[in-house]
C-alpha cells in the first residue's frame, strides 16, 4: 500500500473547500467558534460512520454505486443550494439564534455531502482493500482517515476564528461569497 499516495489523497479531499468546510467557516463567522466546533463534532462522527460503512459494505455497494451516486447527487445538490441560500440570506445586522451550527446538522450534512460520500466510497477500494482486508487493518484505516477529516474541519474552524474580525467587518460580502462558492460546488457535481 502506498501510504504517501493515500495521505495525499485524504489531505487534498478533506482540507480543500467543500460544503462542510464552507458551512464551518460560515458558522464561525456568524455564530462563533463554539457553535462551529459543535458542528464539527457531528460532521466528524458522521464522516467516521460513512467510512466504516463503506469499509464494511464495500463489496455489496459496488453494484449499487451508480444508483446511490445519482440519488446522492440530486439530494446533495438540492441541500447545497438550500445551504447557499441560507448563508446568503443570513441577517448580518446582529446576533441571532442559530439552528444550523449544531451537532445534528453537522452529522446529517455528511450524509448529503456528495464530496464526502464519493470520497468514502472510493478511498477503501482504491487504497486499502487491495492491500489489506483484515478487520484490524481496515479499522485502523477508518480511524486514521477520520482523524485526518477532523483535523481538516478544525483547520477551517481555526481559520475562521483567526480571521473572524476581518470577516465580521465584511460579513455580507463574505456570506455572499460563501453562498456563491457553495452554489458553485453544487453545480460542479453535475460537470
Amino acid at each position: 500500500m502506498n501510504i504517501t499516495s493515500l495521505l495525499i489523497y485524504c489531505i487534498i479531499v478533506t482540507f480543500t473547500p467543500g460544503p462542510t468546510n464552507i458551512v464551518i467557516l460560515s458558522t464561525v463567522n456568524n455564530f462563533g467558534t463554539k457553535k462551529a466546533m459543535e458542528y464539527t463534532y457531528g460532521a466528524t462522527i458522521a464522516f467516521g460512520v460513512l467510512l466504516a460503512v463503506s469499509a464494511m459494505l464495500n463489496t455489496m455497494l459496488i453494484t449499487l454505486i451508480p444508483k446511490i451516486l445519482m440519488i446522492m447527487q440530486i439530494i446533495g445538490t438540492i441541500y447545497m443550494f438550500y445551504l447557499a441560500y441560507q448563508i446568503y440570506k443570513m441577517d448580518t445586522s446582529g446576533p441571532t439564534v442559530n439552528q444550523t451550527g449544531t451537532f445534528i446538522s453537522g452529522f446529517l450534512m455528511q450524509f448529503l455531502n456528495p464530496k464526502v460520500v464519493l470520497f468514502t466510497m472510493t478511498v477503501f477500494p482504491s487504497y486499502v482493500m487491495p492491500y489489506y482486508s483484515a478487520m484490524p487493518a481496515v479499522t485502523l484505516s477508518v480511524i486514521a482517515i477520520t482523524l485526518i477529516g477532523f483535523l481538516a474541519f478544525v483547520t477551517w474552524v481555526l481559520f475562521g476564528t483567526i480571521f473572524k474580525h476581518f470577516l465580521q467587518k465584511r460579513k455580507k460580502t463574505v456570506n455572499v461569497m460563501m453562498a456563491l462558492f457553495l452554489a458553485f460546488a453544487a453545480i460542479m457535481i453535475w460537470m
